[in-house]
């Protein structure tokens, strides 16, 4: 046949990119076509999204396209992070520059809201875990900051649909991203309206829900006369990067809950595919998550801090003039001695400190452990903090399913860090599977040439992923060590 090109826009906390999914029928290749920064802009006291600047690279990155494989190009869709949103006025301005989740306004919030509707009520409405990021207490101190500004907005969008409204005009939510806002019932899969209501935020504003896979229609005539694409088709993949990555995982056990999987990068995020939302008592109890997926399954999950302990170290280490790369960085955490310390990496502390390594040794010497002093030790103690927190998570997991998983899939970034996948395989007593790398691209590509007829179920999809990408299997080595070092870190 002949190729077929689609075009994912994938926006990541620290880089966004375009690429280009080169599908022959059986197999997808990609290519990256674009790549440009991304990260929080500074804005007096608060951390914000220059979405307008995103926006130019994207459309510089779909000229590229249009100019590399012109009339083969089908499709775009875009994924992005969750929680975050845009606000639109009745006659589609922009009402400030999007806040970051990270920014501090939300100290403070979730406690506000308790007093308003207890969190029992909260979870039984929303069935999502209780992070002060999520968008629900973000929109609570937009209402208790700027009311007269919320009284003009006509309409939200997450970050990845406010993309899609700038390509096609389509005001809509994408169903997965939807679900990371703690406004959406996962019983009804509509707009949580009573919760809404009581906390006073209008749902007029919230727009249509659609599924992963939607048609939102084609480029707008201006957009395509830019880049020159034409008026292609704009289709809402799974538009939470974490449901794209899961989409792409490259499991041959669709439909069963035996399996993990991990998507790390900035953040860590650990769950299993069922069914049915979890909104039992001890769900809540253990804080995890029911996020949207493919096909109407959830993802019960755990987010947890992740790569973010080690890109704030390296960060750190270089204003400090001690300039290593992610693999130095790794062979010195190689090097460290194992199993000293450990911290807890979602204790709030860690969500943005100034330091990471001070914030790392606070917590040590406040735990009566030993505190880490060289790069390697720091590095090393963020890894093994992470993969403890990980067997944790595998645990709970296991509970509220009522399945053994049998082997834990890392897609994303982090799948590359195989000191840290060693790591995992050895604390959570489970082979590790890791890749592909390019896992949240691959569901975004994969989901639009299923929406153009190419490809059936998500098992369809993800034998595809199967036969396009290779995986490293890591076998656990030395868990014994590992059970030991659970017991000292019982806070994680």
């Amino acid at each position: 046949m002949t190729e077929k090109i689609y075009l994912a826009i994938d926006l990541g906390a620290e880089s966004g990119r375009v690429i280009a999914g080169r599908w022959n029928g059986r197999r997808i290749r990609i290519e990256e076509i674009h790549r440009f920064p991304n990260g929080p802009v500074y804005l007096g006291e608060t951390m914000r999204w220059d979405v307008l600047r995103l926006w130019g690279e994207i459309q510089a990155g779909l000229a590229l396209a249009a100019k590399r494989f012109g009339r083969r190009i089908v499709s775009v869709g875009a994924d992005t992070w969750g929680v975050d949103f845009v606000l639109l006025s009745r006659r589609e301005e922009l009402l400030g520059l999007p806040y970051h989740y990270r920014d501090a306004r939300t100290n403070g919030a979730m406690r506000r809201a308790f007093r308003v509707v207890p969190r029992q009520e909260i979870f039984a409405q929303t069935g999502l875990q209780f992070m002060q990021l999520n968008t629900l207490y973000q929109l609570l101190e937009f209402k208790r900051r700027n009311p007269e500004l919320l009284e003009q907005v006509d309409c939200l969008l997450m970050m990845a649909d406010f993309f899609h409204w700038a390509l096609s005009g389509a005001r809509v939510v994408e169903f997965t991203n939807g679900s990371t806002t703690q406004c959406l019932n996962p019983v009804t899969r509509r707009w949580a309206g009573e919760l809404l209501e009581r906390f006073e935020i209008p749902e007029r504003i919230f727009p249509k829900i659609v599924p992963p896979g939607s048609a939102l229609g084609t480029l707008r005539e201006s957009v395509a006369a830019r880049t020159g694409l034409g008026r292609i088709k704009v289709v809402a993949p799974p538009t939470h990067d974490t449901a794209s990555a899961v989409a792409a995982v490259p499991t041959a056990s669709t439909g069963r809950p035996n399996w993990a999987y991990l998507s790390s990068g900035t953040w860590s995020l650990m769950g299993a595919e069922i069914q049915q939302a979890s909104l039992s008592p001890r769900t809540l109890a253990l804080n995890l998550t029911n996020e949207g997926g493919v096909d109407g399954t959830y993802r019960l999950l755990k987010n947890i801090m992740g790569l973010w302990l080690i890109q704030q170290c390296k960060r750190s280490f270089d204003r400090a003039g001690k300039t290593y790369s992610y693999a130095e960085l790794e062979q010195l955490a190689a090097a460290a001695r194992p199993l000293r310390s450990f911290v807890n990496p979602d204790d709030p502390r860690f969500l943005n400190p100034p330091d990471m390594p001070k914030a790392i040794q606070s917590f040590c010497r406040e735990s009566g452990q030993p505190v880490p002093r060289s790069i390697g030790e720091l590095v090393r103690c963020a890894r093994e903090s992470l993969a403890l927190r990980y067997r944790h998570v595998l645990a709970a997991l296991e509970e509220i399913t009522g399945e053994t998983v049998e082997a834990i899939h890392i897609v994303g970034g982090g799948s590359k860090d195989r000191l840290l996948n060693q790591m995992t395989a050895d604390a959570c007593r489970r082979p590790v599977i890791a890749g592909p790398v390019e896992a949240t691209a691959l569901g975004n590509l994969l989901m639009q040439a299923r929406a153009d007829g190419e490809l059936g179920s998500l098992a369809e999809l993800r034998a595809t992923v199967r036969a396009s990408v290779e995986v490293t299997r890591f076998e656990p080595v030395a868990p014994e060590a590992w059970d030991a070092a659970a017991e000292r870190a019982r806070f994680a």
